[in-house]
């Protein structure tokens, strides 16, 4: 069944529904959530872009700096002069902006139908990885954005070599190259498509004729040209670091190093695993079965060359190659965290919304369709439901298959009662915090602690360095840390410490870290605190 013509309002209406839905699962609430370690590291990095105007990339961290200058738009749009005055949403927002913007590219694709068109945003919008790390200040949702827009360009070439679709594909090749390092992995991918999809169509008479060659290297070197200025821009942080230029290019040198971490070698079947069924003893059933199995129609009705109405076969074609192999490679790839699997997830949600369509077309009767519309409703809405508990119940819980690594609530209870403390001490923020732990593994605390200019941040414990009147510790460092306070200052230049916490307090699941404080301090804050809430007090 297609909609006619007469039928585009209602068309447009749908998919406006659609595009609501998407804003309604990503926007809302985006404060809630601690932030992840890497999250964290990319706040604190983008604080110095926003207090300094300075960025410069590091080939041997982090990722490109897309994320970084993007999130200037809403820290300017919400007048914030340093780090902070930023707050989680304000950072979220972006990738959350361009989860949605995957919606409005599709209206771009050409040869799709307007039913599979709404069937595949419907899927963008409700399909709980896509939504999770929407809400993620992470490069990953701009990385996919800016893929589907190098597709979506390379599909309207395809169909009318116009310069400005090689420019629009070339500019979104630079982004994707100056957003993540992983970018080349998706255009291998495309590449391999492309390669395919010639092959199936099959060689035409004869040669292309010289004209339409010397329009193809002409156009192939604007793209070129264009991919090259718009990832050195960024790089090079708009002309004031042209080194990062290059470091863009020699850090493949080192990045297949950074990628052996052992906690992130999981084996080839982990995406799937997440994908198909995930349940955690305490928590629902998660699962995006009903998106592969459309994909997997899809592809089927293109390969058996069954036709979709208002569907070119030749567009869903290479869309099946590049989404099988970019699945290959990623599985292939003994790194993995989940949000690296959302670029194949991503194709795999377009093909879906043909099998869809496919499977609605196959229906033999009025009744036969109705029902397989309820089947597929009642689908989406199981996704819809899955995407609300993952960001507003399970948002930090490891139930979630998509909640990877992630810190407690606990975080945002440390940094509460550092506040607190801070408030009733007499240099106020300016109170000297030290935070200790090997490895640096105190993140994200950076990020909570950003209004706390005098806080050192440690590997080990210095005892050259006089104790702070609050001090954040690993465990394993404990016995550095009593040594230091009881044992070094000379007698009458000793200050009493008591616990900062009454129980047991992790960063991340099973990683405690442990709190001391002043004891006067300590005795000043219960005493406001029993004046304030005497029940508060006495827990």
């Amino acid at each position: 069944m297609r909609l006619s013509r007469s039928a585009a309002p209602t068309y447009a209406l749908v998919f406006l529904a659609v595009i609501l839905i998407a804003i309604a699962l990503r926007v809302p609430d985006l404060n809630r959530r601690p932030m992840h370690t890497d999250e964290a590291v990319h706040a604190v990095k983008f604080g110095m872009l926003l207090e300094d105007g300075l960025y410069r990339y590091d080939r041997t961290e982090y990722h490109g700096p897309t994320l970084n200058y993007f999130t200037l738009i809403p820290a300017w749009v919400g007048s914030a002069g340093g780090l902070s005055e930023v707050s989680e949403a304000t950072l979220r927002i972006v990738p959350a902006a361009f989860g949605v913007g995957l919606l409005l590219l599709l209206l771009l694709v050409p040869g799709l139908s307007r039913e599979v068109i709404v069937a595949a945003g419907f899927l963008t919008a409700v399909s709980p990885a896509m939504v999770f790390y929407s809400r993620y200040y992470i490069q990953e949702t701009l990385l996919v954005f800016f893929t589907f827009g190098v597709l979506v360009a390379g599909c309207r070439y395809a169909r009318r070599m116009h310069a400005g679709w090689a420019v629009a594909m070339g500019g979104f090749v630079g982004l994707m190259h100056a957003t993540k390092e992983t970018a080349v992995v998706a255009l291998g991918a495309m590449a391999l498509a492309l390669v395919l999809t010639l092959v199936a169509r099959g060689s035409p008479s004869g040669p292309a004729p010289r004209s339409t060659r010397a329009i193809l290297v002409r156009h192939g070197l604007i793209a070129l040209a264009t991919a090259a200025s718009v990832s050195a821009l960024f790089y090079s942080s708009f002309f004031t670091n042209p080194t990062g230029v290059v470091d863009s290019y020699t850090t493949y040198a080192s990045y297949l190093s950074r990628a052996q971490h052992e906690w992130h070698i999981h084996p080839w079947y982990y995406y799937l695993e997440l994908l198909v069924y995930f349940r955690a003893p305490s928590g629902p059933v998660w699962t995006e079965a009903l998106i592969l199995l459309l994909a997997g129609t899809g592809i089927a009705t293109v390969t058996i060359k069954k036709e979709v109405p208002g569907v070119d076969p030749n567009i869903v074609r290479f869309l099946s190659f590049y989404t099988i192999a970019l699945c290959i490679i990623c599985s292939a790839i003994p790194y993995k965290t989940p949000w690296n699997m959302l670029g194949a997830l991503h194709g795999l949600i377009v093909l879906a919304g043909v099998g869809a369509v496919a499977v609605l077309n196959a229906a033999r009767s009025r009744s036969a369709y109705v029902a397989l519309g309820c089947v597929l409703a009642i689908g989406g809405a199981h996704l819809a439901r899955q995407s609300y508990l993952g960001s507003h119940e399970y948002y930090a819980d490891p139930s979630n298959p998509y909640v990877y690594a992630h810190p407690t609530d606990d975080v945002i209870r440390i940094a509460e009662r550092i506040q607190a403390l801070a408030d009733v001490h007499p240099d106020g923020n300016d109170m000297y915090i030290e935070i200790i732990s090997p490895a640096s593994d105190y993140w994200p605390l950076p990020w909570y602690l950003r209004s706390f200019p005098n806080t050192g941040w440690w590997d080990e414990v210095d005892m050259d360095v006089p104790a702070a009147p609050v001090i954040i510790a690993s465990p394993s460092v404990e016995a550095d840390v009593l040594r230091k306070l009881y044992e070094l200052p000379p007698p009458g230049e000793r200050y009493l410490y008591v616990p900062l916490f009454g129980s047991t307090t992790e960063i991340r699941p099973t990683i405690e870290i442990h709190g001391y404080v002043r004891k006067d301090l300590w005795d000043t804050y219960m005493q406001g605190l029993e004046m304030r809430d005497p029940d508060a007090a006495n827990e």
